[in-house]
């Protein structure tokens, strides 16, 4: 399907094989449209049924699978036989805050002695340092174990080598062939690692690590012997469905299964971090997917970006009412502050950008605030559809976010980088990287970036496009639908969740709230209301048509519920709108 949409996106209809719809309607009872929805995500036959049902129980790998995890598990559980403190080095963002809490939490629960360190964004960078093991040696650790962080990190490990600290990595993020002088380092990205879960971020690999650890203390029989129960690692998941959704992994494979359940653990609120900023956010119904991305995940994040970076961790380990509620309530100040220096940022960004044809921006500035800078390059790549770098140039250093598109696998090009010798520092994913960089050798970076791009043969920067599963009609705005919908959730990378569109409808009423989102009532062809929402779309030319009277148009976007006193409303979130008199498509019969 082609459109000339408002926003200048292609409308494609995404392709699906009318057999398998057949084979998935009569092997899984499913209706038609579920039944296409399943077959456009092209999932392989004998996979279909633990994506509908996905249960740890069922999908749970072998956690041994990952290199040194039999060697990790058994090195830990000595050091509880021993009662000996751990130390718990984790990275400042919601990922390594979850992994940092997961730990603690479960030293807590067999009443075992643990510190961790957070470092500082600003003063400290990212990943181990010697300040932050000798701060955890210092208050008594004999074996530090890093979250997030640390596949990299030569000198710290060297360092703590040399103090005969064993250190033990627990990480997700891209490898060398060299790796540092860790006592063990598991990460599904090594190399050498044929695990095939290179999916998992740092929390999904500390779960997988606590499994492997309660068998092994079981094994010992310490638990009995300790009398101490065994925990519930199932009772952990809100902490790694926070880590994996704000890391935005693919929810594929155990990933999926993990934030399924991780929901359900989440709806009941026992971990009182989580509980208190839901309440505070006002959060009333069941948490979902949206809830962990957008409301907590930004608070989680704040102070490692504008406030205390251990507030996070601290928020996320604590038990006592009061505390909780004094450190959220700090996050949701820095996060109010994150949002007014983040519009100003990006404003100076955005108008300091020249015409350029490079593949990739490259963008720098000084002093630029170095807790915003990955949320301005997330922005820009957003706006502009490039892999996109921005650098806070200090007097002879710069320090860099970047964020790509799918098919510039960013980490390895900051790798490549820094074996170079144009990086000082630096890695990260594939969709996301950062490193310290001598401002001398900005434009070699940027030569370098650009050329590995064009190296690529493909057409990555083409325009930009929207996927759509299937037209609908405005009765299909109900409850009953929106379950069925939601029989495929949880989504999210990997996962998307089912485009739609709806077409001939007219704008009733449009009001901006929250100060920069459309909320509108829309006309359908049938006579019925349509509830929509455009989120930051106040300033948008999807925004400025939603004020428009009397005009024709499709709109594509997604179901949400609304959940509100006891009100359960189906609403449509906007996407995009395409114009009448600008389109020149032909569409399938629609579902309703």
């Amino acid at each position: 399907m082609k459109s000339v949409s408002v926003t200048g996106k292609k409308w494609l209809f995404k392709e699906f094989n009318a057999e398998d719809v057949n084979y998935i309607k009569e092997n899984f009872s499913l209706d038609e449209i579920i039944s296409k929805l399943v077959a456009i995500k092209k999932i392989k036959k004998h996979d279909i049924k633990n994506y509908l049902n996905p249960s740890i129980k069922n999908i749970l790998p072998n956690p041994d699978i990952l290199i040194d995890m039999q060697k990790t598990s058994k090195r830990v559980a000595q050091s509880i036989v021993n009662n000996d403190t751990i130390g718990v080095f984790g990275d400042y963002d919601v990922d390594g805050a979850s992994s940092t809490a997961l730990l603690g939490q479960y030293f807590n629960e067999i009443k075992r002695s643990f510190k961790i360190y957070i470092p500082d964004r600003r003063s400290e960078g990212y990943g181990p340092s010697i300040k932050g093991f000798d701060n955890l040696i210092n208050r008594g650790a004999n074996l530090i174990i890093t979250v997030d962080c640390g596949t990299l990190s030569y000198k710290p490990l060297d360092y703590a080598k040399n103090k005969n600290i064993d250190v033990i990595v627990l990480d997700h993020h891209q490898s060398e062939i060299k790796l540092p002088n860790a006592y063990s380092i598991i990460n599904p990205n090594r190399l050498d690692d044929e695990s095939k879960l290179n999916y998992l971020c740092a929390s999904g690999v500390c779960f997988l690590f606590l499994v492997s650890l309660n068998r092994s203390l079981r094994k010992l029989n310490w638990f009995k012997n300790n009398n101490i129960p065994e925990p519930n690692l199932i009772s952990y998941l809100d902490l790694v469905s926070l880590g994996t959704i704000c890391d935005v992994v693919p929810l594929i494979g155990i990933n999926r299964a993990i934030v399924k359940q991780g929901l359900k653990v989440l709806q009941n609120r026992k971990n009182l971090g989580l509980k208190t900023l839901l309440d505070i956010c006002k959060v009333e119904s069941k948490p979902n997917t949206y809830h962990l991305g957008f409301i907590i995940g930004p608070r989680i994040n704040a102070g490692g970006r504008v406030g205390k970076c251990s507030h996070g961790a601290n928020l996320l380990l604590n038990i006592n009412p009061k505390d909780a509620f004094k450190l959220a309530s700090e996050l949701e100040v820095f996060n109010t502050e994150r949002k007014i220096l983040e519009k100003k940022l990006l404003k100076e960004v955005v108008d300091g950008i020249e015409y350029t044809e490079d593949p990739v921006l490259v963008l720098n500035g000084k002093n630029w605030h170095e807790g915003i800078i990955g949320i301005i390059a997330a922005r820009i790549k957003e706006k502009f559809n490039k892999p996109t770098v921005v650098i806070s140039v200090g007097e002879k250093f710069g320090k860099a976010s970047a964020r790509s598109i799918f098919g510039y696998d960013i980490g390895s090009v900051i790798i490549s980088a820094v074996q170079q010798g144009i990086l000082l520092k630096g890695g990260g994913h594939k969709m996301a990287g950062g490193f310290s960089i001598d401002i001398s050798k900005i434009e070699i970076f940027k030569e370098f970036a650009n050329k590995k791009f064009k190296s690529l043969n493909a057409n990555l920067l083409e325009e930009k496009k929207l996927y759509i599963d299937s037209v609908i009609s405005p009765s299909a705005l109900n409850i009953d639908f929106y379950n069925k919908i939601n029989y495929l959730a949880p989504f999210g990378s990997g996962n998307s969740e089912p485009k739609f569109i709806i077409e001939n409808v007219k704008s009733i009423n449009s009001k901006i709230v929250g100060e920069k989102h459309v909320k509108s009532i829309l006309l359908g062809e049938d006579g019925s209301s349509i509830k929509t929402i455009a989120f930051n779309a106040s300033e948008s030319d999807v925004g400025a048509y939603l004020f428009k009277r009397n005009k024709l148009f499709h709109i594509a976007g997604k179901l949400s519920l609304n959940e509100w006193k006891g009100q359960r409303n189906v609403e449509f979130i906007i996407d995009d709108i395409s114009v009448i008199k600008e389109q020149i498509i032909t569409v399938p019969s629609s579902i309703g």
